[in-house]
């Protein structure tokens, strides 16, 4: 995975874009809900990258006992360097990871981050079916608000990558 492949990922999140307050040589991907009623909401930090091919990682936001298995499972993933090592990960992108293990951490660091936004944020972003309608079923079946969209979690995807070799 090079700079333009992490960059396109995280931009192709709904309600994501690029900052870069810490100075142009840090990449802040962030996720923000439409303007609604004039009123502009925060934006929330999914991942942070120098973005230097030289010495290239990427801080992703984790479960706290999923973060625990990765990193011992993956000595390319550490506690991120400046972060709340609890729930935010470094992930070393020097080709050792495979790429889709990657793409599944960068979609649960967005999906963490949108969970944590009002449920109204989160319809402007797409989320309506997460936020509101679990459970919901007709005579056919799920109903498409039951079913998770494209950026559902991908732990499970994450957990199994994670797991590596039995001991």
């Amino acid at each position: 995975m090079d700079t333009a492949e992490l960059r396109e990922i995280c931009l192709s999140f709904p309600g994501a874009f690029e900052d870069f307050p810490f100075g142009p040589e840090t990449s802040v991907f962030k996720v923000r809900a439409a303007v609604a009623g004039g009123v502009r909401h925060g934006a929330k930090m999914f991942a942070a990258s120098a973005m230097d091919p030289a010495d290239w990682s990427v801080s992703l936001k984790c479960e706290p006992a999923l973060a625990e298995q990765l990193r011992a499972a993956h000595p390319e993933i550490t506690g991120a360097w400046h972060m709340n090592k609890t729930h935010w990960n470094g992930v070393r992108l020097d080709g050792s990871l495979p790429d889709d293990m990657i793409r599944d951490m960068v979609e649960d660091s967005y999906d963490l981050v949108v969970a944590s936004l009002s449920r109204k944020q989160q319809e402007q972003l797409g989320w309506a079916r997460l936020a509101g309608a679990r459970g919901a079923t007709s005579d056919d079946g799920p109903s498409a608000a039951g079913s998770a969209p494209a950026s559902a979690p991908a732990s499970a995807s994450v957990d199994a990558a994670a797991t590596g070799p039995q001991r």
